[in-house]
């Protein structure tokens, strides 16, 4: 079951309280239509702990909780799924996400934000017409090192999952219905399962040991990365275009490094990998080639930068 992460711009927000009380009504529906899908393992996260919110300016969670015994049965609902805080309490390492930075009409957002990173749903409170949609466009700033170890920021508008109305989560009941395997949450899950979430890739005997021992902070990148090039494979007819069209960006070595980038291929054969998809935090590579008579992408390294040494 994915993580549900509470956009905390939709709390505290200048409204009435019968917005408020209606708002509260519809986010209580809305968790636990989500919930309805895996009682046991579904969790809202969020920044700090539910209790400490303001539903609207100046009007606190236990007010609303006092306020009427209709109010204190969904309180009730609510404590029985996990509320986990904050939000870094949910990622592979604390400093999983430190390259990067999302944002919505030019402000940071905390929760919108891990549900993309995490690869989640976030959930609003419906108190403005912003949150009536089943996604957000988020702008993704992130930290990448270059082909010549220099470092910049790359920008790049992210679509997040997003709910704050029973229909949203309709839309989204199929993704969530998905086998937990397609979120993998280890290196290992991802080899052992390759087949089934990847269908269009291939891999080399030699990354299985790369995806066993993968750095936690990178299974989510690695996993969105792998799904992007089998995506791009899924469409691409051979016989058209000589590569297919990237869903993510993928660069060629240049001449001088294409040397370290030969492995033993699946027949015995020594063939280039030059092809390269990134994912980070740091600078992480994925060496691959297309098979044009399979109409398949074969993998060959999963991990870090080749350096000409290794």
């Amino acid at each position: 079951m994915p993580l549900l992460f509470l956009n905390e711009k939709s709390w505290g927000r200048t409204c009435d309280k019968a917005r408020a009380e209606a708002a509260m009504a519809d986010f209580v529906d809305v968790v636990r239509a989500v919930a309805d899908e895996d009682r046991s393992g579904t969790s809202l996260v969020s920044e700090v702990e539910l209790k400490s919110l303001d539903i609207a300016d100046g009007y606190p969670v236990g007010k609303w909780i006092g306020g009427s015994p209709k109010n204190h049965v969904r309180w009730q609902r609510l404590l029985a799924l996990r509320n986990r805080a904050p939000v870094r309490s949910v990622y592979p390492t604390p400093d999983a996400d430190d390259h990067l930075e999302y944002r919505y009409e030019d402000a940071t957002v905390v929760g919108m934000g891990a549900a993309h990173f995490m690869d989640g749903v976030a959930v609003s409170l419906p108190v403005a017409p912003s949150w009536s949609t089943s996604s957000v466009t988020l702008d993704r700033r992130e930290l990448v090192e270059l082909e010549d170890g220099s470092q910049e920021f790359e920008h790049e508008a992210v679509e997040v999952r997003h709910v704050s109305a029973v229909p949203h989560v309709d839309e989204h009941r199929s993704w969530m219905r998905r086998s937990a395997l397609a979120r993998a949450a280890t290196g290992r899950q991802i080899w052992e399962h390759k087949e089934d979430l990847y269908p269009h890739l291939q891999f080399l005997p030699r990354t299985e040991a790369q995806l066993s021992d993968l750095d936690p902070r990178w299974v989510v990148p690695v996993r969105r990365c792998l799904e992007r090039l089998d995506a791009a494979a899924a469409d691409w007819d051979a016989a058209v275009a000589p590569e297919p069209e990237w869903r993510s960006r993928v660069t060629p070595e240049g001449e001088t490094r294409k040397r370290v980038c030969r492995f033993e291929d699946v027949d015995g054969e020594w063939r280039t990998f030059h092809l390269h998809a990134r994912f980070t935090p740091g600078a992480g590579r994925i060496h691959f080639r297309p098979v044009g008579e399979e109409n398949r992408i074969r993998v060959a390294h999963v991990g870090r930068k080749i350096r000409p040494d290794l």
